[in-house]
């Protein structure tokens, strides 16, 4: 054991030579700072096991109503069977709202989609939100009730922001019309 004693004060003068007690208690102060700020560094939570959409870096989302059910950030949702583009719901706005520095296109296609709560099928206007380059989050294309393009109404496929101040594609929402009275 005397071996390990000499160790030790042979190591300890050494450091105490070559070094300050404020040098010391810097550098014993930037490792405390920088551990306690490891928690603060970004990490991509939502992208877990518990979002269940499919998409990384997405969280899971829910209306809150009992009568919309579904997760409106999943292209499972019930009322995107005719959409074709970027869910809004993942880039910063909801399945009815456009994202900020966004604008909603006055010109739609609609669709015609069954609500699984109430058995019911709505009619759904599919607005393009426009103004900023492609979100390029959550890419759904569904095309259950997609016409030809020469029913242009019923059409995925088109650029909707003609209407806009910029004809920039961003994302697309799906907003309730009403019910469909009958189905054809």
């Amino acid at each position: 054991m005397k071996w390990l004693d000499r160790l030790t004060e042979k190591s300890s003068r050494k450091i105490a030579q070559q070094s300050s007690r404020r040098s010391f208690l810097t550098g014993l102060g930037t490792v405390l700072v920088g551990s306690a700020a490891i928690p603060l560094l970004p990490v991509a939570r939502a992208a877990g096991a518990g979002s269940g959409n499919g998409y990384p870096g997405v969280a899971s989302q829910t209306t809150g109503r009992i009568d919309d059910p579904g997760d409106p950030t999943s292209c499972d949702y019930w009322r995107y069977c005719a959409i074709d583009g970027f869910l809004c719901s993942c880039c910063g706005g909801t399945h009815t709202s456009c994202p900020p520095g966004t604008e909603m296109s006055p010109m739609t296609w609609v669709g015609t989609c069954l609500n699984p709560a109430d058995n019911k099928h709505y009619i759904i206007s599919y607005n393009d939100c426009c103004g900023k380059t492609s979100c390029s989050r959550c890419l759904c294309n569904r095309n259950e009730a997609d016409k030809p393009p020469y029913r242009a109404f019923s059409n995925n496929d088109t650029n909707w922001c003609l209407g806009t101040e910029s004809t920039l594609y961003h994302c697309s929402t799906s907003v309730i019309v009403g019910v469909a009275t009958d189905r054809q």
